[in-house]
Order: structure tokens, then C-alpha cells, then sequence
């Protein structure tokens, strides 16, 4: 267990810790902010591509051998990230450290394999509260780091971890003997991947460029154009890389939707709040009455208030767990988007001091434990078990894709919504952000409800290891959603 946490939180402390110091690396590295701002998008983009490629493999050649194989990447990489002499160098760098998303979908399936059956749930809850945990410590840490050492420091944080991580993995965790004989669906990986790429581009390139703009719309119409021929390629392969049958049962379909929806809300307030905290207090007559709602913290502080938002979620994400064990995981995953739903309110109507933004996202938290620990158990209950590491692994990359969404409807609400005559945004574009995240995720407790069917996160486990069985077992899952 202490391999599974210590790998998540690897990847899931990356994903804040550059941010912080952004500024900082392209003053050092001479670059611009658009080019600085890739070393964020192409840890994303990798890590979205790998999820699900690497939790296939998993599933066909060994979880732990490719959880191997996705830290020894993330180390590489954050080696390589160390040394960087130009920003090509460490956008690069930064790619192959993104492949470590995979170790999510990886971990979900280990235990799977790994842990008795009444354990799951509590199991997954911890280990998908670290991603709200690493992101919190990330901030905190970056903001000590950069005020005080080199930026390179950063990397030397994350390899620490990484090196730990390989170490646990390798000595404590057993391979499992439940695997996937099939041959490598190429064609599927090189589809999806290109699809994945090209609409993540788009949507973090739309803001800079136009959304208009030519290269923009093309992006648009080659991923629809690729994941329809990936689609159309996984439907007539023997042996896919994605079974869409999987996609399509009820209890599946209904946890990725609220999962795009739970990533939309956490990120269209998430990537708002650190500079909400940070905007000034003293700001010129002219401008005061449009933007008087500056915390004025610094980069260290602001992460300080966010961090009780993480701190709940390390309670919520077990104790989410458990109430999906007793109940079934539909009821957490409801209560966690109405959770999330209430603190987003709190902070578009009581904004006034960093105390009470703090609490509000604090409630927020509480509401990502229940949400992200529900999500996967629900998953894993209602596929078989040579299908976890690539289902869980949808998941995330469903989850990713909503949550650039929703940074990047946030960040056009504010660009729209400036104090006249400057590029200030006023109070009205958060406030529009923080409710628009509210209403989102009330719209995921809907979602969540639909996720119906006997099992709801408790399917009773067939062990197996021969195709036959897995088919078998895939055929009465069916049934049992529909």
C-alpha cells in the first residue's frame, strides 16, 4: 500500500509543483510564456496518451512489470528536467515524466488483484485522495522552493520521490497472475493517442490562438476525425485495446460522464484560486471598484489556505471507501458532486477574507474524496478483472479532459469580464467561474444517480485467468448493468 501511495504521489505533485514557478523558468530559461506554459500542457498531454495505453499493457503483460516501466520513466524524467539546458530540453524532459499518469489505473488494478474484496473500496479511496493531496503539497512546496533555492531543486523533490517509489514497487509488490492474452492493437494505441493529442492541444492552444483560429479548428476536426476511425477500428478488431462494450455499460458510462463533469468543476474553480488569493489589495482609484476583492497573499500562503482542501480529502477519500463498501459506491459519488457543489457556492458568495474561501474549498475537498474515491471502485465493479487497468485508465483520461475544459471555460470567463481599459479581470469573472463550477457539479449528482444497476461498486469478484472465463465474466456483467 505504502508503493501505490508513494507512486501516485509521485505524479499527482508534478501535476502543481511547476506552476508556482512559471514565471521564474522563463525569465531563467529566456523563453516566452507561451512556450513556458508547455512545460504544464505536455505533462498532460503524455500522461492522458499513456493512461490508458500503459494500463492495456498492464493488463496483457503484468501491472507491476508496467508500473515498473511508468516510474522509470517518471524518473528519467525528472532527471532529465534536472539538468535541462533550454526550455526545448525540459518541455521534453517534462513529456517523458508525464508518462507516470499510468501509475493510477495500475494501482486501482493491483488492487484489485492484490487486496480482499472488502477492502477495495477503502483501499481506493486513499489512493485517490493523493491526487487532490499531491496537488495541495505541490503549491506549498513549490512556493518554499522557489522563495528560497534554485528551481531545479523542484526536480530533485520529484526524483527523491520517483527513486522511492521504484524502490517500494519492486520489493513489495507481487505481479499478478491475471492477464489479457491478446495481441498488441497498434493501430487502436496510434488512434487514440493522435485523437487524445490533437483535442488537448486544441483546447489549451484555443484561448492563445483564437478559438477560431485555423490551426485551432483543424486540431477540433482531426481528433473528431481520429477517435471516430479509432471507434470504427476498435469495433472489428478480435482482440482491441479498448473493448467498446465496456464504455457502454451503464454503470461505466455513467461514472466517466460524472467523471468528465467532476474534473470540469475541481478545475474551473482549482486553477482560479491561487491567483484569486494572490491578487493585490492596492490597486489605482480607477480600477478599485472593479477588482476590489484582492487577498494579497504570496505564492507560499495562498498555498497554505488551499491546503485544508487537500487535508480533507485525505479523511474523506477512506472514510468514502467505507461507505462504499456498506452502501455501494453510487451514494459517495452523489454526495461528493453535492459536496463539491455547496463549497463552490460558498466561495462565489462569501469571498470577502482568505479564511472563508479556504473553509468553502475546504468543503470542496470533502466532496473530491467522496467523488474520486467512488469513481474507481464503481469502475472496477463492473468490468472484469483483465479489463481494470484500461477501464480505470478511460477514467482518468475522461476525468483530464474534462478538467482542461473547465480551466479553460474559466480562464474565457475572465478574460471576458475586465475592468475597462486594462486586462484586469474583475470580481464578476470569478464569481461567474465559482458558480458555473457549482451548477457543473450539481449537474454530476445527477449523473452519479443514473449510475444504477444491482452491483453499484460491489460486484462479487470471479477470479480468473483464461480468456474464456473473462468472457463469460464480461457477458453476465452486461447483463447485469442493463
Amino acid at each position: 500500500m505504502a508503493g501505490l501511495i508513494v507512486s501516485s504521489l509521485a505524479f499527482a505533485l508534478m501535476q502543481t509543483l511547476l506552476i508556482p514557478a512559471l514565471p521564474v523558468l522563463q525569465r531563467d530559461l529566456h523563453t516566452s510564456e507561451q512556450w513556458i506554459t508547455w512545460t504544464v500542457t505536455i505533462y498532460l498531454l503524455t500522461g492522458s496518451v499513456a493512461t490508458p495505453i500503459i494500463g492495456r499493457m498492464g493488463d496483457q503483460y503484468g501491472k507491476v512489470r508496467m508500473m515498473l516501466v511508468s516510474l522509470t520513466c517518471f524518473l528519467i524524467g525528472s532527471i532529465g528536467c534536472l539538468v535541462s539546458w533550454n526550455v526545448a530540453s525540459l518541455i521534453t524532459f517534462r513529456g517523458v515524466q508525464g508518462i507516470g499518469a499510468a501509475v493510477f489505473p495500475l494501482a486501482y488494478a493491483i488492487i484489485r488483484d492484490e487486496f480482499p474484496e472488502d477492502k477495495w473500496s477503502v483501499t481506493m479511496g486513499t489512493v485517490s485522495a493523493t491526487l487532490g493531496v499531491g496537488g495541495g503539497l505541490g503549491i506549498v512546496t513549490a512556493g518554499l522552493v522557489v522563495d528560497n533555492l534554485n528551481w531545479r531543486w523542484l526536480f530533485v523533490v520529484s526524483a527523491i520521490i520517483g527513486l522511492v517509489a521504484l524502490v517500494l514497487v519492486w520489493q513489495f509488490i507481487p505481479e499478478s497472475p491475471i492477464r489479457t492474452p491478446s495481441r498488441p492493437d497498434i493501430a487502436g494505441a496510434t488512434l487514440l493517442s493522435g485523437g487524445l493529442v490533437a483535442l488537448l492541444v486544441a483546447l489549451t492552444e484555443g484561448p492563445p490562438l483564437g478559438w477560431s483560429s485555423p490551426l485551432v479548428m483543424g486540431l477540433f476536426v482531426a481528433s473528431a476525425v481520429l477517435l471516430v476511425a479509432w471507434g470504427l477500428v476498435e469495433s472489428k478488431v478480435p482482440q482491441p485495446m479498448v473493448d467498446l462494450r465496456m464504455l457502454t455499460r451503464r454503470p461505466v458510462f455513467f461514472t466517466n460522464l460524472t467523471a468528465l463533469i467532476s474534473g470540469f468543476s475541481l478545475y474551473a474553480t482549482w486553477v482560479l484560486l491561487p491567483t484569486f488569493f494572490q491578487f493585490p489589495k492596492s490597486l489605482p482609484a480607477q480600477v478599485q471598484q472593479y477588482a476590489a476583492y484582492g487577498l494579497g497573499t504570496s505564492v507560499l500562503v495562498a498555498g497554505l489556505w488551499i491546503l485544508p482542501c487537500s487535508s480533507a480529502m485525505i479523511v474523506t477519500g477512506p472514510v468514502g471507501g467505507i461507505l462504499g463498501r456498506r452502501i455501494g459506491a453510487r451514494i459517495p459519488l452523489a454526495i461528493g458532486m453535492f459536496l463539491f457543489a455547496l463549497g463552490a457556492g460558498g466561495i462565489a458568495l462569501w469571498h470577502s477574507s482568505a479564511l472563508a474561501v479556504s473553509m468553502s474549498f475546504m468543503i470542496c475537498g470533502c466532496g473530491i474524496g467522496f467523488a474520486f474515491a467512488s469513481m474507481p471502485r464503481l469502475i472496477v465493479g463492473a468490468v472484469a478483472p483483465s479489463e481494470t487497468g484500461v477501464a480505470t485508465g478511460m477514467n482518468n483520461v475522461v476525468r483530464t479532459i474534462g478538467g482542461v475544459i473547465g480551466a479553460q471555460i474559466a480562464a474565457v470567463l475572465l478574460a471576458a469580464n475586465v475592468t475597462p481599459g486594462t486586462q484586469i479581470p474583475t470580481e464578476h469573472g470569478f464569481v461567474l467561474a465559482f458558480w458555473l463550477s457549482a451548477g457543473s457539479a450539481l449537474v454530476g449528482v445527477v449523473t452519479a444517480l443514473l449510475v444504477s444497476g444491482k452491483g453499484s461498486g460491489r460486484w462479487r469478484v470471479v477470479s480468473t485467468t483464461d480468456s474464456a472465463s473473462d468472457s463469460n465474466l464480461d457477458d453476465a456483467v452486461a447483463a447485469e448493468s442493463a
